[in-house]
């Protein structure tokens, strides 16, 4: 096993997955040790992704868990399996960690969910208009911090452009669609963009509008990234000092039903393009 300084959010959440399935099981980590042929140690250096595992140990640990879900031993063993270098990571240093944790997050979703209200979703957003979103951010930037972050956004929004890319649905409120970031002609350009990438089979974009009145969760911003399997969804949540991520049980199931209840309070797919394009012509 090799050691890891700096674990990222997805080994992080191997190492969770394995010791929930332990703890499901009743099992101490001095007896999954013994079972595994090592010791309590390196289960928790394991389960604390301090230490990386084989996709051949986790699935000798799933057998030793009674674990007959085998669907997800397949999505955990292939998670240990992954020894390739994100592209983020040549952002490691020199952007906060928990920008690339969800870089990571989406380009291994199966499926993501989004729904904001102040702002168009990341992955939507045109240069100009994330430029001006990074010059006008809590944290002061300087040029050359935007740009970099610029280019990181854009280098994101490629899980919508790939060969075989992540169906994408995002709930935008219309108070995000009437916010003049860089003025009118950068928003008036932002929402041709987004009513250019609705146009995709994969990406679906809805409309909450003012006269829906009040809906769960306004205000927040959100994330939902479905994984291979269920047990394995993320949502990640922006908070003012950084994405957080919850993966547990009682979590997703919250937020599942609450896209279920923001898909219905929101326009349908083509009375939201016909809103969006009736803002466009008002710019």
């Amino acid at each position: 096993m090799t050691a890891r300084p700096a674990p990222t959010a997805r080994r992080l959440r191997l190492g969770a997955e394995l010791r929930r399935l332990r703890e499901r099981a009743e099992m101490s980590s001095t007896d999954s040790g013994r079972l595994l042929g090592t010791n309590q140690t390196q289960i928790s250096n394991i389960e604390s992704a301090r230490f990386g595992v084989s996709a051949e140990r986790v699935r000798v640990m799933a057998r030793n868990y009674d674990c007959s879900d085998h669907e997800l031993v397949d999505a955990l063993a292939k998670m240990a399996g992954e020894r390739h270098r994100g592209w983020w990571e040549e952002y490691r240093g020199t952007l906060p960690s928990g920008l690339l944790d969800l870089a990571e997050l989406e380009h291994h979703a199966v499926r993501l969910r989004t729904a904001y209200t102040a702002h168009i979703p990341g992955l939507l957003q045109t240069t100009e208009h994330a430029r001006e979103v990074f010059t006008h951010g809590v944290t002061k930037l300087s040029p050359p911090e935007i740009e970099h972050r610029v280019s990181f956004r854009a280098k994101r929004q490629a899980v919508l452009y790939r060969d075989g890319p992540v169906p994408y649905h995002a709930i935008v409120h219309e108070a995000a669609l009437r916010m003049k970031f860089g003025g009118p002609k950068v928003a008036r350009r932002q929402l041709e963009y987004l009513l250019e990438m609705g146009e995709r089979e994969h990406v679906s974009v809805l409309v909450i509008p003012f006269d829906a009145g009040a809906y769960p969760g306004s205000g927040q911003s959100i994330c939902y990234a479905d994984g291979p399997v269920a047990q394995l969804d993320t949502v990640q949540l922006d908070q003012s000092h950084g994405p957080v991520m919850v993966d547990t049980e009682e979590e997703l199931t919250k937020y599942r039903g609450f896209f279920e209840q923001l898909d219905a309070v929101a326009l349908k797919e083509q009375d939201s393009r016909d809103f969006i394009f009736g803002i466009v012509q008002s710019l």
